[in-house]
């Protein structure tokens, strides 16, 4: 695999990454040739949207049962309720905003806050403003534990803390930034011509758990665009592989210590993160793969 100029590249080559690229790879691959994919592809995709979309909102502090979010239609009643159905509405409108998130994925971000708090928010879409602060990251923003760094590099530049959010100026050069990276990325072909899908897909998901770019929601907006970008660059074109389950499975407590290393910035710390959404990304496909096989016994 041709490299170039990719800045995150190295990244690709930390010590345990280039396997955990060839797991996902070899998992999602499986997950593809499974006998239902061919006759019933898109109801795969939809219980995948719906299976993350929960898996989502419980990281993002309403764990629900699968059921339960099935069976409701009614989102807009107390806290949990609104969460809950923010996941939906993202995830629902991921798989349409592919063409514009290869051009301008800024645009999207502020499209899948838009869907999250809804546009009678006068914040909704835009990234905090001097004198606004961010929600935390619940549950994940627990006290810093004794030794923890104050300050980290990132992949693609800048600090922060992970119980404080960087300042708006901060956050909008670090998301130009990245947002370059990506147009970038896209134009020179992405995963085939640089770092694996794995690899983009969660400095997308640290960076923007880190910058926290928007008053609220940012959780959930953070792992609908590692999503994204897993579907962008061709490792799950269909959207099968719901990343959000594996993570929820994880758990809060190893999500926290695993986004720890991303904000550290040393080789140790960026490989542990991208390590942890590999194996993410193969609880999912394992969650999708037992989708397939009740399907094929009949029982879906």
């Amino acid at each position: 695999m041709s490299t170039g100029t990719d800045p995150l590249a190295p990244l690709a080559e930390l010590p345990g990454v280039p396997e955990s690229v060839a797991e996902v790879r070899k998992a999602v691959d499986r997950l593809y040739g499974h006998r239902v994919m061919r006759r019933r592809a898109p109801e795969v995709t939809s219980e995948a949207a719906l299976r993350g979309a929960r898996a989502s909102a419980a990281l993002a502090g309403a764990d629900w049962p699968l059921e339960e979010v099935r069976r409701r239609s009614d989102f807009s009643v107390g806290a949990e309720d609104r969460i809950v159905g923010a996941a939906l509405r993202i995830s629902a409108e991921v798989g349409q905003l592919l063409s514009i998130w290869r051009t301008s994925p800024l645009q999207v971000l502020a499209r899948l806050h838009l869907l999250a708090v809804g546009d009678a928010d006068p914040a909704a879409g835009r990234p905090r403003q001097t004198g606004e602060a961010a929600d935390e990251l619940f549950p994940l923003d627990l006290p810093a534990r004794e030794g923890e760094g104050a300050t980290a590099e990132s992949a693609v530049g800048g600090g922060a803390r992970l119980s404080e959010a960087p300042s708006p100026a901060e956050v909008a050069a670090r998301l130009d930034q990245l947002a370059q990276l990506l147009v970038a990325r896209a134009g020179a072909g992405g995963a085939e011509q640089g770092a694996p899908a794995l690899v983009a897909a969660s400095v997308v998901h640290g960076e923007l758990l880190a910058l926290r770019p928007f008053r609220s929601h940012n959780g959930l907006v953070a792992r609908a665009a590692q999503r994204l970008v897993l579907i962008a660059d061709g490792l799950d074109p269909k959207a099968i592989c719901p990343v959000e389950v594996g993570l929820a499975e994880l758990g809060t407590v190893a999500y926290r210590d695993a986004l720890a290393g991303y904000l550290s910035g040393t080789p140790q710390g960026m490989a542990a993160w991208i390590a942890h959404n590999g194996r993410a990304v193969g609880l999912g496909v394992r969650e999708s793969t037992a989708v397939c096989e009740a399907m094929q016994r009949g029982m879906v």
